[in-house]
């Protein structure tokens, strides 16, 4: 973990961390919030997740009308009570908040992201398009998101599936798991943590994609040789190298390849 970011508490319980440079902001927005060295404590012993949900989401209201938060989506991620592994199993939602606001506040998020295999040993990656808020213009997999509030994962891989790519329903029906993996880093908007839910799809012969909600701009069917090469030259964004580089390695890569 990065030096020097303050730990993000609810009551006792350790969920995030801030930059530092993030406190004037938050000690205008938030009164009641607790700042000591290395930490930033919110106690709410007496509210339910509704009522921290709302309260967190007027905090972050007011942090992006000071331009604290950018990229908003008008989406919300759960944050999820701590486990010993969150790949392996999900905590109980603590309360729901902005997706954009997540990084600022250093929240664990989870996400899908589907590689998806074209005969002939090949892999069909989407380009996102320029307008995206993180990473435009660089390569992705055939479809990922964040998962939402409410939805699980083998439907919100569906949904992006169709969005992203058009991908019927009938064809992602054969979506499979391919395990989970977990990103942390630091970017502009603060720390970046997320638990990568990742499935493989095998398209039939001449499947063409077709993006659907303006987040890719194009599809390129990629050779391992040529894969190799886009992700030595950091093309791909990096979750989604992560996750090619996983579905490669994965135990059942020979079943999604020669398929």
């Amino acid at each position: 973990m990065p030096q020097g970011l303050l730990r993000f508490t609810l009551g006792d319980v350790a969920i995030g961390w801030i930059h530092p440079m993030r406190v004037p902001a938050l000690q205008a927005c938030w009164p009641e919030l607790q700042l000591s060295a290395g930490l930033a404590r919110w106690d709410a012993p007496d509210m339910d997740m509704a009522q921290r949900s709302a309260r967190i989401a007027a905090v972050a209201l007011a942090l992006r009308e000071r331009q604290a938060i950018p990229g908003w989506r008008d989406e919300a991620f759960a944050c999820e009570h701590p486990v010993a592994d969150p790949c392996a199993e999900r905590g109980e939602p603590l309360f729901a908040l902005e997706r954009a606001a997540f990084r600022f506040f250093g929240l664990m998020s989870r996400a899908v992201h589907i590689n998806g295999f074209l005969p002939g040993a090949r892999l069909l990656c989407g380009r996102r398009a320029l307008s995206k808020a993180t990473d435009p213009g660089r390569l992705d997999n055939l479809a990922a998101g964040g998962v939402p509030v409410g939805e699980d994962f083998l439907a919100c891989a569906q949904r992006e599936l169709w969005e992203e790519a058009g991908v019927p329903m009938a064809l992602s029906a054969s979506l499979k798991p391919r395990g989970q993996l977990r990103s942390t880093r630091m970017t502009p908007e603060g720390l970046h943590d997320e638990v990568l839910h990742v499935y493989s799809l095998v398209l039939p012969p001449g499947f063409v994609a077709s993006n659907r909600d303006g987040e890719v701009s194009e599809f390129l069917s990629l050779d391992l040789e040529t894969l190799a090469q886009r992700l030595a030259q950091d093309e791909f964004s990096v979750d989604a190298a992560a996750v090619t580089a996983w579905g490669l390695m994965h135990d059942e890569r020979r079943d999604d390849l020669l398929a």
